[in-house]
């Protein structure tokens, strides 16, 4: 897998847990345990992509 794609794949990662983050916010019966988990996750996924993308950019 190029760098690229991988990057691409990293990014629907991201937004598809950023839905899920904001449904999982509205619904009143969701641990916020939970939510604070799906927030690491997402940030990890951010800081992946944006050290990737400095890495293409080189």
């Amino acid at each position: 897998m190029s760098l690229s794609s991988h990057l691409v794949e990293l990014k629907k990662k991201h937004e598809t847990l950023s839905s899920e983050v904001e449904v999982a916010q509205r619904a009143p019966s969701t641990d916020g345990l939970e939510i604070a988990e799906m927030k690491k996750q997402k940030l990890k996924l951010k800081e992946e992509i944006e050290r990737l993308s400095h890495v293409e950019l080189t």
